[in-house]
């Protein structure tokens, strides 16, 4: 699956948007990416998880013991990835505003773990993902995404490895060009962080 496949794959479904949208950064954007309509059709997202599991065992040296996601937005993408693995799943939650692994979850010291998110923006929810699997013990072999909006400029301390670049602007609140401020903003994302 190449990216031209990855985007058709939110194109077809409506879930690549135009607009004015704040993200869960609290940036703006001119483009949402929603990959909840996605993950509504089983077999896209197993398309998806099928080729991210494929793209990320053929690029580790390492073997993936581990998936974990960060909660909420990437469970079902980190729950397939897995599967497609066939190793266990397990998700992290924000616990006072940092990701904790909780339910009885638990990594053995040393387990060689692979995060996977959804999109990835500004990477803060893949380093908070990252940061978690270090204190439990784990060691993060790279990062996984559907999509990487930076076009690769973000950096998690890890590897990433993106199904799909997209190089979409972004833009802090004081900072939003004049056109794209005359449209009224939406906030489609989960995380709550103030405009």
């Amino acid at each position: 699956m190449n990216s031209s496949d990855v985007l058709k794959e939110f194109e077809e479904t409506g879930a690549l948007l135009k607009g004015h949208f704040v993200l869960s950064s609290g940036l703006h954007s001119d483009t949402y990416l929603n990959k909840s309509i996605v993950s509504m059709y089983p077999q896209r997202t197993e398309r998806l998880c099928k080729a991210l599991a494929e793209k990320a065992r053929s690029q580790l040296d390492k073997q993936i013991q581990y998936v974990v996601s960060p909660a909420m937005g990437a469970i079902i993408y980190g729950y397939e990835t897995a599967r497609h693995l066939d190793i266990p799943f397990m998700f992290a939650e924000r616990v006072d505003g940092q990701f904790e692994l909780r339910r009885g979850f638990h990594l053995p010291p040393g387990a060689s773990v692979l995060v996977v998110e959804d999109i990835v923006s500004t990477g803060l929810s893949a380093r908070e993902c990252i940061d978690a699997v270090h204190r439990y013990g784990g060691e993060v072999l790279a990062l996984a995404c559907l999509i990487d909006r930076s076009g690769g400029k973000v950096s998690v301390g890890v590897p990433m490895i993106a199904l799909a670049e997209m190089d979409v602007a972004v833009y802090a609140p004081d900072e939003v060009p004049s056109g794209l401020a005359e449209i009224p903003p939406v906030k489609p994302g989960s995380r709550g962080v103030s405009q």
